[in-house]
């Protein structure tokens, strides 16, 4: 059995820290491209009021080492960072609509009909440009504004983005609500093609045990555990990469990724950043390193 793992650190993880210089972004970036990981999420292209951070997207993109044995993909809020993410050469783009109206106007400052609406526009020029678009559905396991999300309200989202013609779906556990019940639940309903958990209250690694008994064999990651969402109060905790390959290497499950040149990014990353990141195999090693 194969499973398939998006790093989603280089984006994800460092939009929720404070700015790092662009030369430390280019260095995390390049050093992920070397662990054998086959997706990465590399920058996204927002303005520079609302996410400073990513506000060096362009020159990040321009001056990392593309592997080209990964697929890189950019996340885009609207019309404006389709543009910008396809001129940088960009052929797999992201965007995020929230199940939860609050958090999308929170998010977004719209709501989720209006996001939804804008998606239907972006779908033909993403594709005109060969480019595929993927709609990642923010708060499907629940939301720290409204609580509990309906299944049925994040199956008619993607019957929707569907209809008009997405090219891959993913749910997003924005703030770390999923439980393996919760996890059962959605899924018995609509299917995603990937999956992006936090483990902002331990059920991280345990969610994706249960999506893969479930036939889901795709994941977000960060290395560390770096990320969460700036728009949601308690939304720290990406799952650790280096501990969803460390669990699914042990189980069998080839991901292509080398664990030690992985666990090495994660280190790096921590020392980029200047914290302590929450990531146990980064602090103990696999499991099969003896004293």
């Amino acid at each position: 059995m194969k499973a398939i793992i998006r790093e989603v650190a280089p984006r994800d993880g460092l939009q929720n820290e404070e700015p790092i210089a662009t030369a430390a972004k280019v260095e995390l970036l390049d050093a992920l491209s070397g662990t054998g990981v086959r997706r990465i999420e590399a920058v996204s292209f927002v303005s520079p009021r609302a996410i400073p951070q990513m506000a060096d997207a362009d020159e990040v993109w321009a001056k990392s080492w593309h592997n080209p044995d990964v697929r890189y993909s950019a996340l885009i809020p609207n019309t404006r960072g389709a543009q910008r993410a396809l001129a940088a050469g960009f052929r797999e783009i992201e965007v995020v609509v929230s199940a939860s109206d609050t958090h999308n106007r929170r998010n977004l400052n719209r709501s989720t009909e209006e996001s939804l609406d804008d998606i239907a526009l972006l779908i033909p020029l993403v594709h005109e440009a060969g480019a595929t678009l993927e709609v990642i559905v923010a708060t499907s396991f629940g939301c720290p504004f409204e609580g509990d999300v309906d299944p049925d309200r994040v199956a008619g989202i993607v019957a929707r983005v569907r209809a008009d013609g997405a090219d891959r779906i993913a749910f997003g556990d924005t703030t770390g609500m999923a439980t393996p019940r919760r996890v059962r639940d959605l899924l018995s309903v609509v299917r995603p093609d990937l999956l992006h958990f936090h483990n902002t209250r331990g059920t991280g690694l345990a969610n994706i045990l249960t999506a893969l008994d479930l036939g889901v064999s795709e994941f977000d990651a960060s290395a560390g555990g770096l990320g969460g969402c700036p728009y949601a109060p308690g939304a720290s905790g990406n799952v650790a990469t280096e501990e969803v390959v460390h669990m699914l290497h042990d189980m069998g499950i080839d991901t292509g990724i080398d664990l030690d040149r992985l666990i090495e990014a994660a280190a790096l990353a921590e020392r980029l950043i200047g914290r302590r990141l929450p990531s146990g195999v980064l602090r103990a090693g696999p499991r099969t390193r003896l004293a």
